[in-house]
């Protein structure tokens, strides 16, 4: 089993914890959380390479996060964004995402 490794840059942090009020250790608290798994961001303008994913799921409070990142490597996700998701989103991605297997 190997450990996956979250990086926020500072300024990810400030725009976290100032725009949407999300601390980094919720972030973390979401990917152990999740239930399903991650969808693609297919919209043009925020194509990257890699791809920019994304997931919905809840902190140990049971706030409700949307997490938006790329997998940097096999063991390094960049964290892009994170705050509390609107109806259209949650509805998104919990009729689009998969279980993850236990």
């Amino acid at each position: 089993m190997h450990s996956i490794k979250l990086v926020m840059s500072d300024e990810t942090k400030e725009k976290l914890r100032v725009k949407h009020q999300v601390e980094p250790d919720e972030v973390t608290e979401c990917f152990l959380n999740r239930k399903k798994g991650f969808l693609i961001d297919t919209r043009e303008k925020h194509r990257t390479d890699p791809p920019t994913q994304w997931f919905v799921s809840c902190t140990d409070r049971q706030r409700k996060l949307k997490v938006v990142f790329m997998r940097i490597s096999f063991t390094e996700i960049e964290i892009k964004t994170a705050y509390e998701p609107n109806i259209e989103e949650v509805t998104i991605y919990d009729k689009k995402a998969k279980l993850v297997l236990e």
